[in-house]
């Protein structure tokens, strides 16, 4: 073997390396959340960030079902992300709401040759042009799905099996500490579970308007700099924004922040 393999032997070596790392470093971040009276907001929002970072989508939301298993959108990454899981929601229709329905993961590499499956969420993402691609992974327990853990891509493209493979592990651990608290009244508790997300994710969307107009900041960077707070300070998002709602100082400190220095949000892809 020449030198120059050797040294191409090293770097895919060191490369991964890492990406174990980051992998090991996931799993134990989800993990550390899930303590006695952890936010889901909080688990979520973690989910969706590590997804991002470990397989190379450009965003990625999170769906979970309520009692009467409608879907309501508890995280994203960023407004784009957002958006692509409301659209599908208004329409009734997409990759995320199959994954959701059927239980099973959901892969379109070319959203545009989708629109015979979809036709009203394909014409009205054509208007805009945000994603070429959608992941969808469900979060399930014994084959049924309470949500979806959604990836999007700017290019068409299908996802490796192995990164399909993760993805999946991911959302299952997920999975696991939202229901691990659970009592034998199901319905009322996911019920009560979602209630608190939904509300916790409406203060949160207050605070980041409330940073961007004071910071002139755009609304993914408000954001990540809520984020990057929270966690620089071992806080919940949500208590974090509602001081910030409630007029609080905690904003001046909060738009110190530059960006989220523990959980970057979105990768660096052309």
């Amino acid at each position: 073997m020449t030198n120059e393999e050797n040294a191409d032997v090293d770097r895919t070596d060191t490369t991964a390396d890492a990406r174990e790392g980051t992998v090991i470093s996931a799993f134990v971040g989800l993990a550390d959340t899930l303590v006695d009276g952890y936010d889901v907001i909080d688990l979520l929002d973690r989910l969706a960030g590590y997804s991002v970072n470990l397989l190379a989508a450009d965003a990625a939301g999170i769906l979970l079902g309520d009692a009467q298993r409608r879907l309501r959108v508890v995280a994203s990454t960023n407004e784009q992300s957002d958006w692509m899981e409301l659209l599908q929601l208004q329409a009734d229709e997409g990759p995320c709401v199959d994954c959701y329905r059927s239980g099973a993961p959901v892969s379109v590499a070319d959203l545009t040759t989708a629109a015979a499956r979809w036709p009203r969420f394909v014409a009205a993402l054509a208007q805009r042009g945000t994603y070429g691609s959608v992941h969808a992974l469900p979060l399930r327990l014994r084959g049924e799905a309470i949500g979806t853990l959604n990836l999007f891509h700017r290019r068409p493209g299908p996802l490796p099996a192995a990164d399909l493979a993760l993805g999946q592990a991911l959302a299952d651990v997920a999975t696991i500490g939202i229901l691990a608290e659970r009592a034998i009244s199901r319905g009322e508790v996911v019920n009560e579970q979602l209630q608190t997300a939904l509300t916790s994710r409406v203060i949160i969307e207050q605070a980041k308007g409330v940073l961007a107009e004071r910071g002139g900041l755009g609304m993914d960077e408000a954001f990540d700099r809520l984020r990057g707070y929270a966690r620089d300070h071992n806080l919940r998002l949500a208590t974090v924004a509602r001081e910030i709602v409630d007029a609080g100082p905690v904003a001046v400190d909060v738009l110190a922040v530059r960006g989220d220095k523990t959980l970057k949000s979105r990768t660096a892809r052309p």
